[in-house]
């Protein structure tokens, strides 16, 4: 019962005309159940584990980036000896040149090459993050670029190889590298290699 501010007397009901219970008994009223959601969920990808063959594919990209690098560093560090071989070069193909035009000459073949050099292994790093991301596209365009990084080592052998004992060096790591990235590629193109690149496109529908 409640009682009015003009003093009558009204019985407080419920939206279904029941009085609420009330009392130490009483039990609150359970919440508003949601309604029914006909949205499926969104399915869980799972992501394969990387096989065998695109691991070691990697490993031997990897290593032979490590030997490019090496002889990349190495010119660096001699590039006293190289510029002065290459300045008799390029003197000897146009003589009696003006020194300075001949110092500069020298130092564009130089650079050049081994600019070439390192964009070759730059692109191919970025390719090989591309397939171990599962974008298959990527091992097929390392296909031309790994003919193209050959083209370019072998010109480079006329202008970065050392002079002496060092040329032996020069040249086994650079033939190491192309062996190992060509190994690597031919990895990457088994066909548990093809099947786990094959899977983002299957996870993704």
């Amino acid at each position: 019962m409640a009682y009015d501010p003009d003093g009558e007397e009204r019985l407080r009901t419920t939206p279904t005309g029941t009085a609420p219970p009330s009392g130490p008994d009483a039990q609150p009223s359970p919440p508003p159940r949601p309604g029914l959601s006909y949205a499926a969920p969104a399915p869980i990808a799972v992501v394969p584990p990387v096989p065998g063959t695109v691991r070691i594919a990697r490993t031997l990209w990897l290593l032979g980036f490590v030997a490019g690098l090496t002889v990349l560093v190495g010119s660096f560090l001699s590039q006293d000896g190289h510029l002065e071989r290459l300045r008799s070069v390029v003197d000897g193909m146009a003589p009696g040149g003006d020194a300075e035009a001949v110092s500069t000459a020298s130092g564009i073949v130089f650079w050049g090459s081994v600019g070439a050099l390192l964009l070759m292994i730059l692109l191919e790093a970025g390719l090989l993050g591309a397939i171990m991301a599962r974008h298959g596209w990527a091992r097929w365009a390392l296909v031309p670029l790994l003919a193209a990084h050959a083209v370019v080592t072998l010109l480079a052998t006329a202008f970065l190889m050392p002079e002496g004992e060092g040329a032996n060096y020069v040249t086994l790591l650079w033939g190491a590298q192309l062996l190992l990235a060509l190994v690597g590629l031919v990895l990457l193109f088994l066909p548990a290699s093809s099947a786990w690149l094959k899977s983002r496109r299957t996870v993704g529908r």
